[in-house]
């Protein structure tokens, strides 16, 4: 299958004292027509790396080809044959809709009407307004139907559903969708672990500018040797005394374990299994739960196996 991007040994280094490494050594392949997600905390490299791909900005090393051409080569057949949606657009605030859409169509030769990208992202009723009376979800859907507007064979999508409510967010997710049945080859960044599992073929995990995992979501969750969590915290004893994650690992059915502050959290195959050996094990230590709940493990729990730290974590440390 042909390669819509291909990168090897990328990097970006910002001059300071010390120099800051944004990207260090990324190597990506993504194939024609996919949804390919780029993942990982604020901070962790995913903006620069797209950054370099759309052609914004030159890396410091590497090499990139984008539908098989080189931007150093061919940046305006790149470019006629892309659409981009940046993780902040500003676009003109005294311009309606339909006047934006066709600013942005007159900068390809060839594109679909107007009108039509419009309709893609359900903004007809709007096509007059101008877009500083649009919400915040009917612009981030605006900026996706500018990059809609040049028919493009890839879709660069950075952060689409930062800071939308949950309906804005289920509208851009059904767009996304459409792109990839429509086959364009869509690349997605997102810190949004539940977005890049339902939208996503294959995802990169991103963390301190290096790829840490790759692979579709289901063979990452996979890899973690349980698709569920049973996760569960203790009442006070009298004693004071804080079980380690080691009083669980001999569980039948526990194939890993980790605790977060007060919670322990056991990836497990057989919850059925695992949740009455827990109950007999509190019950000769003489422990009563203080809650308990079960659910199938996700791409969070990927990125705290291979980062060592969940993505809160991850942000506060970058902040």
């Amino acid at each position: 299958m042909p390669l819509a991007i291909r990168c090897s040994q990328l990097t970006k280094t910002y001059p300071g004292k010390p120099p800051v490494e944004a990207v260090r050594g990324v190597d990506l392949a993504v194939d024609e027509g996919e949804c390919f997600g780029v993942l990982g905390p604020n901070g962790a490299g995913k903006t620069t790396t797209i950054e370099i791909l759309e052609g914004l900005l030159a890396p410091t090393s590497g090499d990139v080809e984008v539908l098989g051409l080189r931007w150093e080569e061919k940046p305006q057949e790149i470019r006629q044959q892309i659409g981009v949606s940046l993780q902040e657009t500003q676009l003109s605030e005294k311009l309606s809709v339909l006047e934006t859409l066709t600013l942005f169509r007159s900068f390809y030769r060839q594109g679909i009407d107007p009108r039509d990208a419009m309709a893609r992202v359900a903004l007809q009723e709007k096509a007059k307004a101008w877009v500083k009376t649009l919400s915040g979800g009917q612009k981030q859907r605006l900026a996706v139907a500018t990059a809609l507007v040049g028919d493009p064979r890839l879709l660069f999508l950075d952060e689409p559903t930062t800071g939308l409510d949950p309906q804005s967010r289920r509208d851009l997710w059904e767009i996304i969708g459409d792109c990839r049945r429509q086959g364009r080859t869509v690349l997605l960044t997102t810190h949004y672990m539940e977005e890049a599992e339902r939208l996503c073929d294959r995802v990169a995990i991103v963390d301190r500018g290096k790829v840490i995992a790759l692979g579709s979501p289901a063979e990452l969750i996979a890899g973690l040797g349980g698709e569920h969590v049973v996760e569960f915290s203790l009442e006070a004893t009298n004693n004071g005394r804080e079980e380690s994650v080691a009083a669980w690992d001999d569980l039948p059915g526990v194939t890993g374990i980790r605790r977060e502050q007060d919670r322990h959290q056991l990836s497990v195959t057989l919850p059925h299994v695992v949740i009455p050996a827990l109950l007999d094990r509190l019950q000769q230590k003489g422990q009563r739960l203080a809650s308990l709940t079960t659910r199938h493990a996700s791409l969070d729990d990927v990125f705290v196996k291979v980062a060592g730290r969940t993505i809160q974590e991850a942000e506060k440390q970058e902040a």
